[in-house]
């Protein structure tokens, strides 16, 4: 097994431990720290990524055959379904949405993971206070 095959199985590991910490945790607030681990470990992930490869790579990788182009879609289609679902949320603590969309539209899961670390922070905060 290569470095790329052994990163694509624990990336499957870690998305399956997320969804089962979804279903059966039942969390009110979602963590601050997950978030922001989270988004930190994908940066520089996505900064090794972009200074051995460049930015162009990202647009070579989806526009090369018809799953590339797949997986771009369905990218977008994420970022904006998790986007439309946080948006209401991040409104209600006083977030600036459009401001938060733009980091979300040019970065897609950093900046999503940022902006829900954010929303999770200022909704503990709210609680707490409460």
């Amino acid at each position: 097994m290569n470095t790329l095959e052994i990163i694509w199985v624990a990336a499957l590991a870690g998305g399956l431990i997320a969804l089962l910490t979804i279903l059966f945790a039942k969390r009110e607030v979602g963590s601050t720290v997950a978030a922001a681990m989270l988004c930190g470990g994908f940066g520089a992930f996505t900064a090794v990524q972009i200074a051995q490869e460049g930015v162009i790579g990202f647009f070579t990788n989806h526009t090369r055959n018809l799953t590339g182009v797949q997986v771009w879609w369905d990218l977008i289609m994420c970022a904006m379904i998790a986007l439309f679902f946080i948006a209401p949320r991040a409104r209600r603590q006083g977030m600036n949405v459009p401001l938060w969309a733009l980091l979300v539209g040019s970065t897609a899961s950093i900046g999503l993971l940022a902006m829900c670390a954010r929303l999770f922070w200022l909704e503990r905060t709210a609680s707490e206070a409460a």
